[in-house]
C-alpha cells in the first residue's frame, strides 16, 4: 500500500514548480527531422495533439538524457529534461545541426515547468497527449498509483498553472518514481541502455524508425536473448538517491545496481532501480552495501515484458 497518507485528497488540483527541469528549443523547418536522427522515438509524426517521451544516446547506445518532447507549433518542438542536463545536452545536439535548418536553445526561462497532479481542468484524458490552456499547455504522463487508486499527472509549460500552487515536492517526486518513468539525471549519464530502465516499455523507443546515435546496441540488446537487467520498484528504511549502488547479500563484492530516480515522503522512501533479474529471484537487496538498509518490492504499474 502507498502512501495512505496522501490518498484521500489524491484527485485534488495541484500543481507544483519543477525547478530540476528545464526545456529545451528546437525550431525550424527541419527541427522534427533532425531530432528523428538523434532521439530514440519518431519524431517526423509527431503532432500538435501529441507528445513522447525519448531517450538520447551515446555511441555505444548509453543514456545521456532522457526527454519528454511534444510540438508546440509546425518548426517548434519542446523538449523536457533534468535542468541539470540540459546544457551539456544542447552543446553536444549542436554540434550535429550541421546544414539542418535547425535552431536549438534553452527554453526554460521562458517555459518554466510545473508538475501536475489530480483532476485539472484542460488535462488530456490520456498519456502522451497535448492540450493548449490558457496561459500554456499541458503534456499528460502516465498515472501513478496511490493506494492502488491512479492519480493523473502531467506536465505544465506557462507562467501560472491551472491549479493551486502548492510546496509538496516531496508528493510529486514520489508519484514519478512509483509511474515508472524513467528519468535521466547527471548522476546517471551513460550508465543505462534504455531497455535497462524500461524505456521501450513505457513508450520511449521506436523500433521501426531509422537510425540515431546507439541504435545497433540499443536493437542487439532488444533482439538478442533474454534482457539482464531491468528497472524494479523498491522501498527502504533510508533515502535513495540516483546513483546509489544496490547490492544483493549473496554477492557482496559486486553492485547488484543502481538508484535511477528516488523519493520520500511521509516518512517512507521509495525509488526506482536498475537491477540485475537474477537478483530478483532469492536473497536480499539492500542500499550502498551487502549490509547496508534492507530493499522489498513495490508493484510496478506496467508488466516487466514487451508487449506482444
Amino acid at each position: 500500500m502507498i502512501m495512505s497518507t496522501m490518498s484521500p485528497d489524491r484527485l485534488e488540483p495541484r500543481a507544483v514548480r519543477l525547478a530540476d527541469w528545464g526545456v529545451l528549443r528546437a525550431r525550424g523547418d527541419d527541427a522534427q527531422s533532425f531530432l528523428h536522427g538523434q532521439l530514440t522515438s519518431d519524431m517526423l509524426h509527431l503532432d500538435a495533439t501529441q507528445a513522447r517521451l525519448a531517450g538520447y544516446c551515446s555511441a555505444k547506445g548509453r543514456l545521456l538524457a532522457s526527454f519528454v518532447v511534444w510540438r508546440r507549433a509546425p518548426g517548434e518542438v519542446l523538449l523536457a529534461c533534468s535542468a541539470e542536463l540540459l546544457p551539456a545536452t544542447l552543446k553536444r545536439l549542436a554540434m550535429f545541426v550541421l546544414r539542418a535548418k535547425c535552431r536549438l536553445d534553452d527554453a526554460s526561462a521562458e517555459l518554466p515547468l510545473w508538475g501536475l497532479t489530480g483532476e485539472v481542468s484542460g488535462m488530456p484524458g490520456s498519456a502522451w497527449q497535448r492540450a493548449e490552456v490558457a496561459g500554456g499547455e499541458i503534456v499528460r504522463l502516465p498515472d501513478a498509483l496511490i493506494d492502488g487508486q491512479t492519480v493523473p499527472r502531467a506536465l505544465f509549460a506557462g507562467a501560472v498553472p491551472p491549479a493551486a500552487a502548492t510546496p509538496d515536492l516531496e508528493r510529486w517526486r514520489w508519484l514519478e518514481v512509483t509511474s515508472g518513468v524513467p528519468r535521466i539525471t547527471g548522476a546517471t549519464v551513460e550508465q543505462f541502455v534504455p531497455q535497462m530502465v524500461n524505456l521501450e516499455l513505457v513508450g520511449g523507443v521506436d523500433f521501426q524508425k531509422g537510425c540515431y546515435p546507439g541504435q545497433e546496441v540499443v536493437a542487439r540488446s532488444q533482439y538478442r536473448g533474454t534482457l539482464k537487467r531491468r528497472a524494479v520498484l523498491l522501498e527502504g528504511a533510508a533515502p535513495m538517491t540516483p546513483g546509489q549502488e544496490v547490492f544483493h547479500d549473496a554477492d557482496p563484492a559486486q553492485p547488484a545496481g543502481m538508484v535511477v530516480l528516488g523519493a520520500s515522503a511521509s516518512g517512507r522512501h521509495a525509488a526506482l532501480v536498475e537491477i540485475k533479474l537474477a537478483a530478483l529471484e532469492g536473497g536480499t537487496l539492500h542500499l550502498g552495501a551487502a549490509g547496508g538498509p534492507p530493499l522489498q518490492p513495490l508493484a510496478l504499474p506496467y508488466a516487466l515484458t514487451a508487449p506482444a
